[in-house]
């Protein structure tokens, strides 16, 4: 069967028995709506793409058993259809399979047959582009390196068609020599990530290692996971992503240690018919699947169960859902390949995405944390994107920060204008004072110890600003002079936004004045082109005023040349 895991020939469905694996690839040929029933319940066919298609080649199946000397018995049909989408109810795919052939019931079976087998072409492309789209994703999130990545269940061709949505991306990353390796969960009760991922990363070649689902934080705890891709079963209009037991404390875990957490899903697993994911009916699976395996019973008999086959992972702990139409950004509206196309091309009209620039904001700020110039919340860190910013919202710590715990703020108000209901920092107006009087496209906002020092030495009622000259660091700082620099001093202010209204009276007044400033026992604030420049210029700032403390001296002669 190639890279499809299902066929269809002349009125058999053809698949992989994924009950069999990975000691047998056994060819499973279904021809009776019960068969395809049962396949789906007993997970002989799985993965939420998977079901949808053989769900639609279902209905063929019992509109061709329902076909007496041409005509087709309609109530049957649809009867027959309702069973089929009654299999499994989390996963959205099966019943939009089902539906999509149903529709074509009043132009006949062979309309039905086309439209199913439209379907199985289709999910191969989608996957790829999905997969394409997630990689890149993975890519600009994590940085150009040999990427170690973690997944759970199985998200490959077993569980689609063609290709795979979350291993999908792995695939293409291995193919761009991008992926070191990745962390397979067994992901228990029946061990679909065991069975089967691990079958088709070895298919693949992927250098992975199985590892049991409750040692995963402990992976992310030690630095071998740069990030988490998994697949879903259904995404709901708030965001909400229902996937294989086990994901909900998998993105837990991501969030803990600031790891991205990347869903992958075909965009007919979004369910905004659905509000919140708490709608969503979660299926109970047999006891017999925890009390025991592979028929050795490993619990007391009678034992209860508790054996939820999925779990719903909240849209705060999601860094991002990825679809063939690329970065889900409003989870609740509905997307074709129309919309898609005029969301990216706005996207690039408006530089990096919030999303991107939220990944590389977070990565700075855990560094800045980690030297101990953003303790616990304090401090913040923005990229501007044309009429607005992307911030860090407030009263998050700043070593745990992810790439959605941002906000959006309009450079002309520093309002939110996102929908996350996040609030910004309370230091925002700085930075929208910076971009209102400067062409700067990032701005950092840190509290290191000896440039917060020095700030209070120098303030003073008549003191605007701060001299230091003939130190070598000086031509790190943006100064118009390599020999010396006059950093403005801002006094304190209880009331944030007033230091907001100085900085930008000043730099409108000031147009000459360096892309460093001090603000008096309350820290320093840098900017430049890119905010690795912010932050290279913010410790050039503390470089100095460090040695300047050693020294004594704020200015050292140098000879004339």
């Amino acid at each position: 069967m190639d890279q499809s895991s299902i066929a269809w020939a002349d009125g058999v469905l053809v698949t992989i028995d994924q009950r069999a694996l990975p000691h047998e690839l056994r060819e499973l040929r279904i021809t009776t709506v019960d068969e395809v029933i049962d396949a789906i319940k007993t997970l002989a066919v799985r993965g939420a793409p998977a079901i949808g298609v053989c769900g639609a080649f279902g209905v063929v199946i019992a509109a061709r058993a329902a076909t007496t000397d041409g005509v087709v018995d309609t109530a049957l049909v649809e009867a027959e259809a309702a069973r089929i989408a009654d299999a499994r109810p989390t996963a959205v795919n099966l019943a939009w399979g089902v539906q999509r052939t149903l529709a074509e019931l009043p132009e006949g079976v062979a309309a039905m047959e086309a439209e199913a087998l439209e379907l199985l072409a289709e999910d191969g492309r989608v996957n790829l582009a999905a997969a394409t789209e997630a990689a890149d994703l993975i890519q600009r999130l994590c940085g150009d390196r040999p990427l170690r990545l973690l997944t759970h269940c199985n998200t490959g061709r077993l569980a689609t068609t063609a290709w795979g949505t979350a291993i999908g991306a792995l695939r293409v990353l291995q193919q761009r020599g991008a992926l070191a390796e990745v962390i397979v969960d067994e992901s228990r009760p029946l061990l679909q990530g065991a069975r089967l991922t691990a079958w088709e990363m070895a298919e693949a070649g992927i250098a992975h290692r199985l590892t049991i689902d409750s040692a995963a934080a402990w992976a992310m705890a030690t630095e071998q996971v740069d990030a988490v891709v998994v697949g879903a079963d259904r995404i709901t209009a708030d965001g909400a992503v229902a996937n294989k037991i086990g994901t909900y404390m998998l993105a837990i875990a991501a969030r803990h240690h600031g790891i991205p957490f990347i869903v992958v899903a075909p965009e007919s697993t979004r369910d905004i018919s659905t509000a919140r994911g708490s709608d969503i009916v979660v299926e109970q699976r047999a006891a017999s699947e925890v009390t025991g395996f592979g028929g050795v019973a490993t619990a007391p008999e009678g034992t209860k169960t508790f054996n939820p086959a999925f779990d719903v992972t909240p849209a705060e702990l999601v860094t991002a859902v990825v679809t063939e139409y690329g970065v889900l950004t409003d989870p609740a509206a509905a997307r074709t390949s129309a919309t898609a196309a005029a969301g990216k091309s706005a996207t690039a009209a408006s530089g990096t995405s919030a999303l991107t620039a939220g990944a590389e904001i977070a990565e700075i700020a855990r560094g800045l944390y980690a030297s101990g110039w953003m303790p616990g919340t304090a401090g913040n860190i923005s990229v501007r994107q044309g009429d607005t910013a992307v911030i860090t919202a407030s009263g998050l710590s700043k070593g745990e920060l992810t790439a959605t715990d941002m906000v959006t703020v309009a450079v002309v108000d520093s309002k939110p204008v996102d929908e996350s209901g996040r609030k910004p920092s309370a230091e925002t107006t700085i930075h929208t004072a910076v971009y209102r009087t400067r062409g700067a496209d990032a701005v950092v906002h840190v509290h290191p110890p000896h440039a917060t020092a020095a700030s209070i030495r120098t303030a003073g009622p008549d003191v605007t600003t701060a001299r230091f000259a003939g130190y070598e660091l000086i031509k790190g700082l943006g100064s118009t002079r390599p020999d010396l620099i006059d950093i403005p001093v801002f006094p304190n202010h209880a009331d944030v936004p007033q230091i907001g209204a100085d900085i930008e009276k000043y730099l409108t007044e000031h147009p000459d004045a360096p892309p460093v400033l001090f603000i008096a026992g309350h820290g320093i604030t840098a900017w430049g082109a890119t905010l690795a420049q912010a932050r290279d210029r913010a410790e050039c700032l503390e470089a100095m005023c460090e040695l300047t403390t050693l020294t004594g001296h704020r200015e050292i002669p140098v000879r004339d040349n």
